[in-house]
């Protein structure tokens, strides 16, 4: 039976549900920073009975985890990650694990672009993770017969190499992969969900995420502030297809972070419309059969220089997102020039056939 020990704290799931966080979402409170990292650390050695941790796991959910919860369960998580940080400095691109259903995942190609381009490019994804179970960057990679399980030191040598690397959840975060069963039993997406996809295993200082609503890109922003692990100068996120790390044709919000001294970080928000770039189409023209192969085939039209299409906008576009969250041009425009530049010189391409030989 869970119970206050030595090994973990005073706080077992059970007692922090009874006593803390589990009331409810108008009368829950929040938990401390050392009440969430032990229930994290009992999570992880395996400790709660399943009915205990889906309570805890829905409580959460219910109640909406505060930045400072989340950074508690980001540290714990990272303390466990093995980190192997290349040469380059990338872009770490932190899309939702569980995948896409509908549309094209644009975020190898546009990364491929963007590698081209002279912007190194971290992903990172596990192999159909709970709850949808649908196509990731793991997918897409495998299609395009780029080798995907591998182990970090690998995944940073390919960055360094080809300018484009993905690192593979079971290899670097293994405690987090030992949850898909008990995750997958749930039925719902977890706090779980939200953490992994802050894990930045190359050590990156820049982010590139997704969010449903700005509340949430706020709400990331101030996890990765809080965050012991983390020391990130710059996070760009946007209203992405699917909850993905892929710009919606149209109208999207986007939320922009640069770091500083106390109030000298600045956080802010602003619009796109992709009309505005000479780009037209609709989310519907995004819409795919197969998303892991129809992905992959799309990536190396455009990436080969044999598209001309809305597909060709649409990942530079991303890629373009890409180039500028790092800094490396002034603007959006500036980062469309140099996308497409990357696709006519050939670079792009070049860069998808090292990831092939790597």
């Amino acid at each position: 039976m869970a119970q206050a020990t030595e090994e973990f704290g005073e706080w077992p799931l059970k007692r922090l549900m009874t006593e803390v966080c589990g009331s409810g979402p108008k009368s829950a409170d929040d938990m401390t920073r050392e009440q969430a990292t032990e229930a994290l650390r009992r999570i992880f050695a395996g400790e709660p009975d399943d009915t205990t941790l889906g309570a805890f796991w829905l409580a959460n959910r219910w109640k909406r985890n505060d930045p400072e919860e989340l950074a508690a369960y980001v540290d714990e998580m990272c303390s466990r990650v093995e980190y192997a940080e290349p040469d380059a400095d990338p872009v770490d691109c932190g899309a939702n694990y569980d995948g896409k259903g509908d549309t094209a995942l644009l975020g190898v190609a546009a990364g491929i672009v963007a590698a081209g381009a002279g912007t190194p490019v971290v992903v990172h994804s596990g192999d159909r993770v709970p709850t949808q179970k649908q196509d990731a960057y793991k997918h897409v990679l495998d299609e395009l017969d780029v080798r995907t399980e591998l182990d970090p030191a690998e995944s940073a040598d390919m960055v360094d190499e080809a300018g484009f690397g993905f690192y593979y959840q079971p290899s670097f975060n293994p405690d987090v992969h030992a949850l898909w069963e008990r995750r997958d039993a749930m039925g719902v997406r977890t706090f779980v969900n939200t953490v992994e996809t802050l894990a930045n295993p190359a050590g990156a200082d820049v982010h590139l995420g997704s969010f449903y609503h700005l509340a949430f890109a706020k709400k990331v922003v101030d996890t990765f502030e809080r965050s012991e692990f983390h020391d990130l100068r710059r996070v760009i996120m946007f209203q992405g297809m699917e909850g993905y790390d892929d710009i919606r044709p149209g109208y999207t919000k986007v939320a922009e972070w640069n770091a500083g001294e106390g109030d000298d970080a600045a956080f802010t928000d602003y619009e796109i419309e992709t009309p505005e770039f000479g780009m037209d189409f609709e989310e519907a023209d995004l819409e795919v059969e197969d998303v892991a192969a129809d992905s992959a085939r799309i990536a190396e039209e455009v990436v080969s220089g044999d598209r001309t299409d809305h597909w060709r906008d649409a990942v530079a576009l991303n890629a373009a997102f890409r180039v500028y969250a790092r800094e490396d041009v002034a603007d959006l425009e500036e980062g469309l020039d140099v996308a497409r530049e990357a696709i006519d010189d050939g670079s792009a391409a070049a860069v998808l056939s090292d990831l092939r030989a790597f």
